[in-house]
Parts: structure tokens; C-alpha cells; sequence
């Protein structure tokens, strides 16, 4: 299960709004970084075997391989004087950057 809190449901309707039914927020873990492992996303469209969760309207696609390190995570959305953007708290990770955008599991 990947959670979304109330900021998150609102920027993926917000990004989504024009893209059709279909779509919604596609969050990967892809190797890179400077820790190893680092996300991903993109509005897409669902394939056959990804896994979708969905709040108030809000679609998050998740593919079968990325799920093994997302699963109890919950996507956030802030906006912030610095920086602005999703965030990932996932309890799987055992270490990050000092930028926060990579991850070691």
C-alpha cells in the first residue's frame, strides 16, 4: 500500500486535469544517484500489470519491481521558499543523500 496525503491528491488532479481519465502520477525507483536508487516520475497511463492507488480522484501507477521498494511509503507535495515538489517518506529506505533524491534500502 502507497499512501497520498492531501497536498499530493491535489497537485496529481491539478497535473492531471487535461490528460484524460486515464492518466495519473507514474512513481519508478530506477538505479542512479549518488546513494544508489532514486525516483522517477511522470504522468502516464496504467499498464496491464502496474499497480494503482487512488484517492479522491488522484492516480498513483506503480510498477510491479518499484513497489518492492515503495510499499508502506506515502507520497507527499510541498511548497516550500527553496524548493517545491513530491516527496517520497518511504520506511523502507535505510539511508539517503544530503539532497534527499537518492536512497539505499
Amino acid at each position: 500500500m502507497i499512501s497520498l496525503s492531501e497536498n499530493a491528491v491535489h497537485k496529481i488532479k491539478t497535473l492531471i486535469a487535461d490528460k484524460g481519465a486515464d492518466a495519473g502520477l507514474r512513481v519508478k525507483v530506477v538505479g542512479g544517484g549518488c546513494s544508489g536508487l532514486s525516483y522517477r516520475m511522470e504522468i502516464d497511463a496504467a499498464k496491464e500489470r502496474d499497480k494503482i492507488f487512488e484517492r479522491d480522484g488522484a492516480k498513483l501507477i506503480v510498477d510491479k519491481k518499484s513497489f518492492l521498494y515503495l510499499n508502506g511509503s506515502e507520497l507527499d507535495y510541498a511548497e516550500e521558499l527553496m524548493s517545491s515538489g513530491f516527496r517520497v517518506v518511504n520506511p523502507n529506505a535505510k539511508r539517503s543523500c544530503g539532497c534527499g533524491e537518492s536512497f539505499v534500502v
